[in-house]
């Protein structure tokens, strides 16, 4: 009697479960991804055609990917308006990464870069109980002497650091700190401040460049410029200054210092949240 063949095993790349592409995998979580940060961008809340206009997608994928944001937490749906928001899992990412947005760590490598390219003292200060106060400092090679050291308050009026924070930092104690300052200040100090409105005129020019400047004003011989450094709340967080020698120091607000300065304050920005376009010096 003629016996049937043996059925063949299956091989043991058979037997294995196909993984799916990476290449695909990695493309499908970078689209989500797009959709996530779309619906953030305009507001968090949107319809399925509006969000898939913005991301350039057809709402039926843009739909697909939701679903599965949905499902994970991130995104959730209005039933009553069928708009989507994001989500209570992407809120607890969000407060998680606040957590970490620590404005004096993240300008660190600002500082770092400041001082090498344009070889330079720098630091980032925030504002203390009783004024700016420098963090973290950065000196080059040949360092300026300046009597400035982390821990040192600046003054409110004289400083690029605390026009900064008197220009954007819209707070009763840091007028009453600006106001303080200029009661006690000598003739020979006023004399160095604009006139007759010294306070609001500081205030406007800060907040027209979103910088600062000064020469020789709060210590002889010594020019600087600072920009101001915005959490993700649109607030002024942090102070970057960049001081030199005033003989070889460009405070101008539109100079080659300034534009680095207000491009690293920005970068670090961006680092903790803050979105908008980058503000021109000058």
């Amino acid at each position: 009697m003629k016996q049937s063949p043996a059925p063949s095993l299956p091989s043991a790349e058979a037997a294995l479960p196909r993984l799916p592409d990476r290449r695909q995998s990695v493309q499908s979580a970078q689209t989500g991804m797009v959709v996530l940060k779309g619906l953030a961008n305009i507001g968090g809340n949107a319809g399925l055609t509006a969000l898939a206009a913005h991301v350039g997608e057809s709402p039926a994928k843009v739909h697909r990917y939701l679903v599965s944001l949905m499902q994970e937490g991130l995104v959730d749906q209005d039933p009553a308006t069928q708009r989507y928001f994001l989500g209570p899992e992407l809120i607890r990412i969000g407060l998680a990464a606040m957590r970490q947005a620590e404005p004096i760590r993240h300008a660190e490598p600002a500082l770092i870069r400041l001082r090498e390219s344009l070889e330079v003292t720098c630091f980032v200060a925030v504002m203390g109980n009783r004024g700016p106060t420098i963090m973290r400092i950065e000196e080059p090679g040949l360092p300026v002497t300046v009597n400035v050291r982390a821990g040192s308050v600046m003054s409110m009026l004289w400083s690029a650091t605390g026009r900064v924070f008197l220009g954007l930092l819209d707070e009763a104690s840091v007028r009453q700190m600006a106001e303080s300052e200029l009661a006690a200040a000598t003739d020979d100090m006023r004399a160095l401040l604009p006139s007759p409105d010294p306070i609001g005129t500081l205030q406007r020019e800060v907040r027209a460049a979103c910088c600062a400047s000064v020469r020789d004003t709060y210590l002889r011989g010594i020019s600087a410029v600072a920009a101001p450094v915005f959490d993700f709340t649109g607030r002024v967080c942090a102070v970057i200054t960049a001081l030199g020698a005033s003989g070889g120091f460009d405070p101008s607000v539109d100079g080659r210092i300034a534009i680095a300065v207000c491009r690293e304050a920005h970068a670090t920005s961006l680092k903790l949240g803050c979105v908008g376009p980058p503000p021109a010096a000058g």
